[in-house]
């Protein structure tokens, strides 16, 4: 009987040749505010998902190249990937409101681009791995944020579809997490006279209904973000309206977002369903 190949760690993925996006696009002054465009052979305007990578908001643990394989993947299958940049809580800038300025401004600009680049933003896909699965759904939700909010803007990008793959939607009780409870204090900034609720304009479970169709994505054995989170979060914004399917693939967390790996391949075909007009199911 043959040996079961062993789990897809991190390293081994990384070890992967790695693909190169198509260009590289500005959206602020700071040398993490940019985001890769991967752009699909043939002529547009051609569909689009926004890819926003994980590593505990943090910058020293993870930047978005871990996801140049995703992205490479999705390109392959037709899609245009704007794979975003940002500033973690661990460089200046970072935290609050700096990091969630940054995901909407390079969602913004992605807005204002998508003209030029060839790009259909009829049915935009946001989707987020890990922390990027937070800030996916939290993208969904700036339409929702209040003037008073520092994250406040007044015409958010429009989002057709979420997939949240293995993200940390409450930021309130999802503290029992690889990223623990210290960094999502430093995410939020601390509790002042101007922001009193460092929940109201941060946490996606605290913003519900988001009035996006989400998909939901854990795999059975991941250890990192485990599924239950998931479930409960996808529980609760159903119950406030929203549509939202959960899948549990097989997989860890980095089978999420490897191709040729169960998981990823059932993640990329229901992204690239969604950018052309699928509903969810």
């Amino acid at each position: 009987m043959a040996a079961a190949d062993p789990p897809l760690t991190w390293a081994s993925l990384r070890a992967r040749p790695r693909p190169a996006p198509t260009h590289v696009i500005s959206y602020g002054s700071d040398p993490h505010q940019f985001a890769q465009l991967w752009l699909p052979d043939g002529d547009g305007p051609h569909p689009v998902v926004v890819l926003i990578h994980g590593g505990c908001w943090t910058t020293g643990i993870a930047d978005l190249t871990y996801m140049n394989y995703a992205a490479e993947d999705l390109r392959k299958r037709g899609l245009a990937v704007w794979s975003l940049e940002y500033r973690g809580v661990d460089v200046a800038g970072g935290g609050y409101p700096g990091t969630f300025q940054d995901i909407g401004a390079g969602l913004d600009k992605l807005g204002q681009d998508a003209v030029k680049w060839g790009l259909s933003l009829d049915h935009l896909v946001v989707a987020g791995h890990s922390a990027g699965g937070h800030l996916a759904l939290w993208a969904a939700a700036r339409h929702k944020l209040k003037p008073t909010s520092p994250l406040y803007v007044t015409h958010p990008l429009k989002i057709g579809a979420v997939v949240d793959i293995a993200g940390i939607p409450n930021l309130e009780t999802d503290i029992k997490t690889a990223c623990g409870a210290d960094v999502l204090k430093q995410l939020t900034g601390p509790i002042t006279a101007a922001h009193p609720d460092i929940y109201a304009d941060t946490s996606p479970a605290h913003l519900l209904p988001l009035g996006v169709p989400q998909v939901v994505v854990h795999g059975v054995a991941d250890d990192t973000v485990r599924p239950e989170l998931g479930a409960t979060y996808a529980a609760a914004a159903r119950k406030a309206g929203d549509t939202v399917i959960v899948l549990t693939p097989p997989g860890t967390h980095v089978d999420e977002i490897a191709p040729g790996e169960p998981a990823w391949t059932l993640i990329a075909g229901r992204i690239t369903a969604l950018a052309h007009g699928a509903p969810i199911q």
